[in-house]
């Protein structure tokens, strides 16, 4: 049967292959691209970022050869409110979004299915390497270019809503195919790094916008202030470099960033030995897999960040949080990273890491 599908169509090589698809599948499909700044020219420089007017004339071309209708889409104030300002505050609270995830729960399949859904369309599909099987988030046959992780957030509705026909090949097939279809966007490199800011420098980005406060850095296990810092919103857990610290360890080992405190605006440092976890605690989950919520506990795997590793772990739900035991101490656990479980590559859920110990 034929749907009206709305594809998403960012200007890369991705996504203008799976509209192809799609049409050549005999689906009434129609380009949309998504206008994501008021200053397009902001969001990239060089191979960094997405969502200049080059994307955008980029995903026109591609629709042309395609011979679909094409579309642009102003999405600019909804992103700035939903991905951008919610990035910046969740630093602010001295956690670490992924705006990837934010933008595919609030953008591509929230405002953009709604609308698409109202104005008559059967579902969206987009350029992601996922798949649906029997209506389920799996991973891509191509584990470098999976990106099930940041898709973990939708619901089982906003699924059934949803195409991904590239979940079944690898990057380097889709560059081929993109080829001989005659699409220019075949060689073109793909965006990295976070979309909106164009020189990867996060920091400077969110410095800008909360200001400078300087604050302690202290070391764990002494106590002890051993350096400063212009704002704890530009730390990370985990983080190794750039820490600015004015004395070594006394065994002189690295020391890593454990804890952000924005309250009272300290970073705290110590061995990598104190960044191992094995409990975490998360919230807002979602559950879009094939099992029901996980009242009871439950194996499986869970992935802490996108391309990270997968740790096998046990899994319950109680009240409105989501208890994930690990088997294996993981490291570098931080608050606002979505936690992903997996049944082998099918995905059960998701929620937001609140904290770990």
């Amino acid at each position: 049967m034929a749907l009206r599908v709305l594809a998403a169509m960012s200007g890369g090589v991705d996504s203008a292959v799976a509209a192809a698809r799609i049409a050549e599948a005999g689906h009434d499909v129609t380009g949309v691209h998504l206008a994501l700044s008021s200053n397009p020219q902001s969001y990239r420089t060089g191979a960094r970022g997405c969502c200049t007017i080059e994307d955008s004339r980029d995903a026109r071309r591609a629709a042309d050869v395609i011979g679909i209708p094409f579309y642009i889409w102003d999405m600019a104030e909804r992103f700035q409110r939903d991905v951008v300002e919610d990035f910046v505050s969740e630093y602010a609270a001295g956690r670490t979004p992924n705006p990837c995830l934010r933008c595919n729960e609030k953008i591509k399949f929230e405002a953009v299915l709604d609308r698409a859904l109202a104005l008559g369309f059967d579902a969206v599909a987009t350029g992601h390497h996922a798949r649906l099987v029997d209506g389920v988030l799996s991973r891509s046959v191509d584990p470098a270019k999976d990106q099930s992780y940041v898709l973990g957030v939708l619901t089982r509705e906003q699924l059934s809503h949803a195409i991904f026909p590239l979940g079944d090949s690898t990057k380097a097939q889709v560059r081929e195919e993109a080829a001989r279809r005659g699409l220019t966007v075949a060689d073109k490199p793909d965006s990295h790094d976070i979309c909106f800011i164009a020189d990867g420098n996060t920091r400077a980005f969110l410095a800008d916008r909360l200001g400078a406060a300087e604050g302690p850095i202290v070391d764990a296990l002494s106590g002890e202030v051993v350096g400063t810092h212009a704002g704890a919103y530009g730390y990370t857990i985990g983080q190794r470099k750039g820490l600015h610290i004015d004395q070594p360890a006394p065994d002189g080992r690295p020391r890593y960033v454990l804890s952000i405190e924005p309250v009272s605006n300290t970073v705290t440092v110590g061995p990598r030995a104190s960044l191992q976890v094995t409990s975490i605690v998360a919230t807002r989950p979602v559950w879009n897999g094939p099992v029901a919520e996980p009242r009871e506990q439950i194996a499986c795997k869970v992935q802490l960040r996108a391309h990270g590793e997968v740790y096998g772990c046990r899994a319950q739900l109680s009240g409105d949080d989501l208890h994930i035991e690990l088997d294996a101490p993981a490291a570098g656990v931080a608050a606002g990273q979505g936690a992903v479980l997996y049944d082998g590559d099918t995905v059960i859920g998701s929620a937001t890491i609140a904290a770990a110990s």
